[in-house]
């Protein structure tokens, strides 16, 4: 059992949800804003998407990240800012006759551009989907190829922010431990076993601890699940020796009916670990934990 926990929080990610919560953070402002508050409840880290202001649509315009992350730093709040790389993996095959002729709403682009923004941002961490699969469905395949994720890595090594290595399945963490032994991951490795996706791990139990128990010694890994599965494997995570993530990205609900913030979220799961016994780190505690250096800008 881990009795210090980070806490991340995951504050508004690229699924078709601004429909379904209306003050799902939509704007530059708005995120960043949710962030803050997210780190004043207790998380260390925040994970951050970005979506089209208007629409609510995920975007990975650079100059959207610029605003979240500078209204970030501009706060008073220490908080270590984890940016996704996983936007621009979206590809949707034409119909079983034609699978080239690609539909309108593919955005597939190449790996050094979809970390645009993280080359020139810089943050402590950022986000590297490790593998393909088709969370979608239909004819959707999300694209992260070994290819793609040793370039990934590789930069990311170079201007030094540290990747957060997302697992959805077992075949991903060995994928994951391949570049660890390139050595295109610098120690100590840092895992997030992401359990509910469809067509990934399921959320259970029994799943979980075969993830965990493939992971490479001496990482740090952290969990979670989507859904009303959010706050049962915030537990889960601690007991087999993990970190957690919550937020709006992963779960809309505080209970049944009642929609959420993210900062209630964090404060939700923190009183769980607390009442488990753990004390939940600071941001200054998860830098040393994880073995964070900032890059400098």
């Amino acid at each position: 059992m881990n009795r210090k926990p980070v806490i991340t929080c995951a504050v508004t990610g690229s699924g078709d949800t601004a429909g379904k919560h209306p003050e799902l953070p939509k704007s530059p402002a708005q995120i960043a804003s949710a962030a803050i508050d997210a780190a004043k409840a207790g998380a260390a880290i925040v994970h951050c998407h970005v979506r089209d202001p208007a629409t609510g649509a995920a975007s990975r315009r650079i100059d959207l990240y610029r605003e979240v992350v500078d209204r970030i730093r501009a706060s008073d709040t220490d908080v270590i800012i984890n940016l996704t790389t996983g936007m621009g993996g979206d590809l949707w095959l034409g119909p079983d006759t034609d699978p080239l002729q690609l539909a309108a709403n593919t955005d597939c682009v190449g790996q050094h551009e979809r970390m645009a923004h993280v080359v020139e941002l810089l943050p402590e961490i950022c986000s590297l989907d490790c593998g393909s699969f088709n969370y979608l469905g239909g004819n959707y395949v999300y694209v992260s190829s070994q290819n793609m994720l040793e370039i990934g890595a590789r930069r990311l090594q170079e201007i030094g922010v540290k990747p957060e290595l997302e697992v959805f399945d077992t075949g991903q963490v060995w994928l994951a431990r391949h570049l660890i032994e390139q050595g295109l991951i610098d120690a100590p490795p840092l895992f997030q076993v992401c359990l509910g996706i469809p067509w990934g791990a399921p959320a259970t139990s029994g799943v979980f601890k075969t993830m965990v128990d493939e992971l490479p010694a001496g990482c740090n890994f952290s969990g979670f699940a989507i859904g009303a599965m959010e706050m049962p494997f915030v537990a889960q995570s601690v007991l087999l020796g993990g970190h957690v993530r919550v937020g709006l990205e992963d779960n809309l609900y505080l209970e049944k009916g009642v929609l959420a913030s993210n900062a209630q979220l964090v404060e939700r799961a923190r009183i769980i670990l607390e009442n488990m016994g753990c004390s939940v780190q600071t941001t200054a505690e998860a830098r040393r934990t994880f073995g964070i250096i900032r890059p400098e800008r």
